[in-house]
């Protein structure tokens, strides 16, 4: 497919540019510089940047057009793009949720009491008196000799998990990693897990605190149309069906099998066994299916002395496009932050590599990826179908949704403990007389909710900053007042929007910090690896022997 470069935006880029800083070669990035993308990236003519949309085409011909002014080859075999197959499944149950098998029948009721989808690209799926079971928290984790799913054949069934890990709230700091969210905790993984073992369906229960986010967001999140990458088995290999019932729901149900009491405590005891619950659910969802190919976007600067190694810079290009207006009426959801700057981001690391006297001895490879909004599918086609071998990528660089409150005296790790790369940062940072600091949050599990997760997933060591919340003008406490005004008013909103006064000084600071830790990685013959506990360390050490 050609993409077309020729498309006019309100702003012209000369103009913008012409407020930044002149760039000698070398020079650090600058938070006018990044501005001067996000107010394209970001304008209401790209409409929120959604696939499939006018937005993907102005957005991806921009960045190429950035990658291909800075002098960057096409990273694909001569094209700046790869493909990126994707099927738009909407699903909508029909009727209630029916169980089964008690004493009375109880009929749960969509959104308020349940919500249920799939991903098999078929008109119709049903539960017909499928045969539920308790399996705890649904996970399989050798190395922490953990085996919900030990000596029980779920063909047919329909499994119940809780999210989130045993060891959350545990007090047992030895049970997984505690509060610590792995990625055994994640529902992503736990669909996973059931179709692994062939589950007929999936019933998630949801709590706020083990979530860390309420009801509303699952309600929200897992209704209405949802891009998946096209597979060849069209997705027959999942479950039937994926779902979530609130947690009022799954006291009813429970209760209905004799069990009472905290189903945490229960499934996290050491010799937890699967329960047969003696109840059986019945549903049906229908489906409707739209086929179409959205875009990575990759450039490639090829290294002096071992060209066939590389680092990767990643950050997402698309948005949620047009949706509900807000209060003023705006519905364009311009993704500023969330992600125009990590865009930014890269190109400005582009330029900044570009304009060094003496290129870096390994390739740094720069990928804009699509569908994170979705599921983090750009990343997920890469990682699944790589341009660069896995076993050759040292590491992967990532930015999502950088700070627009100006530097900060530290930079936050996402998933902190994971590999070695955060030492990379910890030096350049001690340098700069600032600190790292971890997830504010490590119950939530930000490491598996952005790109890197996807290269992680494949062994490669992956990295995610940010900036910190203490403001090196305001201090810490303004800095958590603003990293919470984002959150609560702008994240997934209409409002967040470029302007000409946002401070995008931090946003610079971190692709700084990430250039020095690419540079040198690229300049270096060590390759770095995961940390022991890392639930990413063996797949890396299978792949490469490092």
């Amino acid at each position: 497919m050609k993409i077309k470069y020729s498309f006019l935006l309100t702003f012209s880029v000369a103009t913008l540019l012409s407020g930044c800083k002149s760039h000698d070669k070398g020079n650090p990035v600058t938070g006018d510089e990044i501005k001067s993308h996000i107010a394209v990236l970001a304008d209401d003519s790209l409409l929120g940047r959604k696939p499939f949309t006018v937005g993907e085409t102005k957005a991806i011909a921009y960045i190429s057009s950035e990658f291909k002014k800075l002098g960057l080859e096409p990273g694909n075999n001569g094209s700046y793009f790869q493909e990126v197959p994707m099927v738009e499944v909407t699903s909508k149950p029909v009727g209630a949720m029916e169980i089964s098998g008690g004493k009375q029948p109880i009929s749960l009721n969509y959104l308020t009491d349940f919500v249920a989808s799939t991903r098999r690209e078929l008109d119709t799926v049903q539960l017909k008196n499928s045969p539920l079971v308790f399996a705890g928290y649904g996970i399989v984790a050798p190395e922490y000799k953990w085996n919900d799913y030990a000596g029980l054949d779920v063909k047919g069934k329909t499994v119940v998990v809780l999210v989130n890990d045993p060891g959350f709230k545990s007090g047992d700091r030895t049970l997984f990693k505690g509060d610590t969210m792995t990625y055994y905790g994640r529902w992503t993984y736990k669909y996973e897990e059931a179709a692994r073992q062939g589950a007929a369906g999936i019933i998630i229960v949801h709590q706020t605190e083990p979530a860390s986010y309420g009801w509303s967001v699952v309600a929200n999140s897992f209704t209405g149309a949802k891009l998946y990458l096209q597979q060849s088995d069209k997705h027959l290999s999942r479950c039937k069906v994926e779902g979530w019932i609130t947690e009022e729901a799954a006291k009813k149900l429970f209760a209905a099998a004799g069990i009472t009491g905290d189903f945490r405590a229960i499934a996290r005891k050491r010799d937890f066994k699967a329960i047969p619950l003696n109840l059986a659910v019945s549903l049906i969802v229908q489906n409707k299916l739209k086929y179409s190919t959205s875009h990575n976007v990759i450039a490639v600067l090829k290294g002096s002395a071992r060209p066939g190694e590389c680092i990767l810079y990643t950050a997402h290009w698309d948005h949620l496009g047009v949706g509900k207006p807000d209060a003023k009426g705006d519905s364009i959801y311009n993704g500023a932050v969330d992600n125009a700057s990590g865009v930014a981001a890269v190109l400005s690391e582009a330029r900044r590599f570009m304009q060094l006297k003496e290129k870096p001895q390994r390739s740094i490879v720069f990928l804009a990826v699509t569908g994170e909004e979705q599921g983090l599918l750009g990343s997920e086609y890469y990682a699944t179908h790589p341009i660069y071998p896995l076993s050759k990528t040292v590491a992967d660089l990532n930015m999502d949704a950088l700070g627009a409150y100006g530097e900060t005296n530290d930079f936050s790790i996402t998933g902190k403990g994971q590999n070695d790369l955060e030492d990379y940062v910890a030096d350049f940072a001690n340098q700069e007389g600032k600190k790292v600091t971890a997830d504010k949050n490590p119950g939530a599990g930000g490491y598996y909710r952005s790109d890197h997760f996807n290269f992680a997933k494949v062994g490669v060591p992956a990295l995610d900053i940010n900036n910190g919340a203490e403001s090196t003008t305001h201090g810490e406490a303004w800095g958590k007042a603003k990293q919470k005004e984002y959150g609560d008013m702008h994240y997934h909103q209409p409002s967040d929007n470029y302007s000409p006064g946002m401070d995008a000084d931090g946003m610079a600071e971190v692709a700084n910090m990430l250039f020095k830790v690419g540079d040198k990685l690229a300049n270096e013959s060590t390759w770095p690896g995961w940390k022991n506990g890392s639930e990413f360390k063996a797949i890396r050490e299978k792949s490469t022997g490092k």
